[in-house]
């Protein structure tokens, strides 16, 4: 048997984020022998070891935040003239993946995939405006086209969103089933009360996330119910400015922060629900890993109805409405304790299911240049398939 084929994927670090949670999900559960990934980073992340352990490569080069257009122009065109190995790179940088895409073009690279895990970029005026530059160039340099949702397609595809695929967010729902001897022990680790009312929130501390109204949601909470702790989980460049309102709203003792995570999967089964006030998301995986733990989920309604398996979990709030009605909402729902797979499975959320569909996609362009197959066919296949 020849070597597998690897893929290039592009990230700037890989860290446990959303889009890079799933990379990870996706690799594990890939045939190795047949396609491997590395990857294209600017800074470390925790996942670099693990990608090693599991056969793949980690390239570094500097973000552009670091050295500016001109030099992180160069230093893509210089991987890619050097690295020409490569027949397949899928980038996961949103707009930005206009960029990196133009250098994996100019550099005669065949299949070059964008993919969209977002509906609004981040940053200030200027940052905006570069990626607004940087994603003009996606419509000439990418070959093909993948999302996590419609909406996310369309934000960054705009008219070609009709050649886009879509690639659900899948996860290994046999990790995330509820279970009540796991719940007590992680509120015992926690030094919470199996009667507390535990309010969860799994994401990067960043303006997306909106942290800030999270916190003023539970202001409110704790004045109906005053066992109630907000349990934040994850890191960013806001967590310390959340800390000090934590500490100005008098919240400190009822808000734990936990810092960046590897036991998802255990801490979901302490919460008695999920607040996810977003404004603006792809679609989260975190919220398919809560709803396979049976969560009920208070979302924004920014948020794609594709998120929802079907479960009764997600319940919907429009980020304008007074704090209080959120309140009352999370108030309102009860932990459901079902076994929620096979909703899962029906809306195509498995990791298996999403993973396999990956893979042929891969190894299905490749082969082209000999003739055995057509991209269409495959598409036309594979893209009911993940709808599920």
């Amino acid at each position: 048997m020849g070597s597998p084929l690897r893929i290039l994927h592009i990230v700037v670090n890989m860290n446990r984020g959303g889009a890079e949670t799933l990379i990870m999900n996706l690799y594990r559960n890939i045939d190795r022998s047949k396609v491997q990934f590395d990857f294209l980073t600017c800074k470390e992340g925790v996942f670099d070891k693990e990608i090693n352990e599991l056969g793949g490569r980690v390239h570094r080069i500097p973000y552009i935040n670091d050295v500016g257009h001109f030099q992180y122009i160069k230093h893509l065109n210089k991987f890619f003239n050097i690295n020409k190995q490569y027949k397949i790179v899928h980038s996961h940088m949103d707009k930005m993946s206009g960029i990196v895409l133009r250098a994996a073009k100019k550099a005669g690279i065949p299949y070059r995939i964008s993919h969209s895990h977002n509906t609004n970029s981040e940053g200030g005026l200027f940052a905006k405006c570069y990626k607004w530059y940087a994603g003009g160039f996606i419509k000439k340099c990418a070959s093909d086209l993948i999302a996590c949702s419609t909406d996310a397609s369309n934000w960054l595809f705009g008219p070609k969103t009709v050649d886009a695929l879509i690639l659900k967010n899948g996860i290994d729902y046999e990790k995330f089933k509820y279970s009540t001897e796991v719940s007590k022990l992680v509120r015992e680790e926690l030094k919470l009360d199996q009667d507390d009312l535990i309010v969860g929130h799994v994401g990067r501390f960043c303006h997306q996330k909106n942290h800030e109204f999270l916190l003023d949601i539970f202001s409110e909470i704790i004045k109906i119910n005053a066992n109630s702790y907000l349990l934040l989980v994850g890191d960013g460049p806001l967590k310390t400015s959340i800390e000090k309102k934590a500490v100005q709203k008098g919240l400190l003792d009822k808000v734990k922060f936990l810092g960046l995570r590897s036991d998802i999967n255990r801490l979901l089964q302490a919460f008695d629900v999920m607040l996810f006030p977003s404004l603006h998301e792809g679609l989260p995986v975190t919220l398919i890993e809560a709803q396979g733990a049976g969560l009920p989920c208070v979302i924004s309604d920014v948020i794609t109805d594709e998120v929802d398996i079907g479960a009764n979990l997600i319940s919907y709030g429009n980020i304008n409405n007074p704090t209080k009605l959120w309140a009352e909402k999370v108030m309102s729902l009860k932990k459901c304790y079902k076994d929620t797979s096979s909703f899962i499975k029906d809306k195509g959320f498995d990791i298996r299911q999403t993973a396999t569909w990956l893979q042929d996609y891969y190894m299905h362009l490749i082969p082209i240049e000999d003739n055995e197959k057509t991209t269409s066919d495959f598409q036309i296949v594979s893209y009911k398939g993940v709808q599920g």
